[in-house]
């Protein structure tokens, strides 16, 4: 009675009876909550709940679900042989879930706290230099060229890529704005803006690849689509992929290659052009140069060495003055 006392003085206090409602409940409660989501997103989490969340809590009382049972829980994914990506995005969803639980007074803390997760392994990158990127261009369906070309030089993301309407294209001042981007969830496709303020952005183009879209766009209408699906309407990745993409992959004698990988062709591209870190995350859309420095900094050329230098001429002038102060007062250093 004294710890009730307590906790409700101190405004920590949690009804037990919160605790014995059961998961699958509380978990349909929580998403009508989450009207927010973008469909891309909520298709996404809704799939890691219902094949690995919801198997393993449903008719558990949330109070039952302790740290033990979630970490029991992420140890049987990951023996599941689940890569340790998808671990984290389903520990995510479920973290979410807890947490709302906590917020609304149902648990006093939530058992997802201070969990340990597999190491996820950042999957290697891929880049063209410019002869594959032009020689993917050459071999790929007509339709699909200036794609290839605005992908390697301009960086769009895929969604980016098949959202892209013929107004949003200046060919006179050789830039491309980006306001839309597509996502294809269950067969549908969903229209909306990028998910940040820094992914609307304006994109300058080479001269070369603005004259191609130039010709390309003879043949788009006021309005519409400029990479649109053969029997017009948005491009369904799937059929993309297996109808053009891979085949131009192959026919261009490349490896195996993602179209998101034409982005970060783009990113390198760029770096070897001279654009400074902040450029490049202008240009790509994210939010931070840490992002840009995160996963890209290795291949700033030179940097280590640029470094080095300036470290050199700093530590050397700071030498020269203090012999040269050192000599002023009658001191000779060695």
């Amino acid at each position: 009675m004294a710890t009730v006392e307590t906790d409700l003085g101190r405004g920590t206090y949690v009804d037990p009876s919160g605790g014995r409602v059961r998961f699958d409940e509380w978990a349909t409660r929580w998403w009508a909550t989450t009207n927010n989501l973008r469909p891309s997103t909520r298709a996404r989490d809704e799939s890691y709940y219902r094949n690995h969340i919801e198997p393993a809590f449903a008719r558990a009382p949330l109070a039952t679900i302790d740290h033990l049972a979630v970490r029991e829980w992420l140890a049987g994914l990951s023996a599941q042989g689940l890569a340790p990506a998808t671990v984290h995005k389903a520990y995510q969803v479920l973290s979410k879930i807890m947490g709302a639980a906590v917020d609304a007074g149902l648990l006093a803390v939530s058992p997802c706290e201070r969990q340990p997760l597999p190491r996820v392994e950042r999957q290697e990158m891929r880049f063209l230099d410019p002869g594959e990127a032009a020689r993917l261009a050459d071999v790929i369906d007509a339709r699909y060229r200036r794609l290839v070309l605005l992908g390697a030089y301009g960086g769009l993301r895929a969604g980016e890529l098949f959202a892209l309407r013929r107004e949003r294209v200046d060919v006179l001042h050789a830039r491309v704005e980006v306001t839309e981007t597509v996502v294809e969830v269950q067969g549908r496709h969903h229209f909306g803006p990028p998910k940040t303020r820094a992914g609307r952005r304006a994109v300058p183009l080479p001269r070369f690849v603005a004259e191609e879209l130039g010709a390309h766009l003879e043949g788009v209408a006021e309005g519409g689509l400029v990479f649109p699906a053969p029997q017009s309407g948005p491009v369904r990745a799937s059929l993309f992929r297996r109808r053009f993409w891979t085949p131009a992959v192959e026919a261009a004698g490349l490896a195996p290659l993602r179209l998101h990988d034409l982005r970060h062709t783009a990113v390198a591209f760029w770096i070897a052009a001279g654009a400074s870190s902040t450029e490049i995350a202008a240009r790509a859309g994210h939010t931070s140069v840490v992002t840009v420095l995160d996963r890209y900094g290795h291949l700033l050329p030179g940097a280590a060495e640029r470094v080095d230098d300036a470290l050199d001429v700093m530590a050397r002038d700071a030498n020269r003055d203090r012999n040269a102060t050192a000599r002023g007062a009658g001191v000779v250093r060695g």
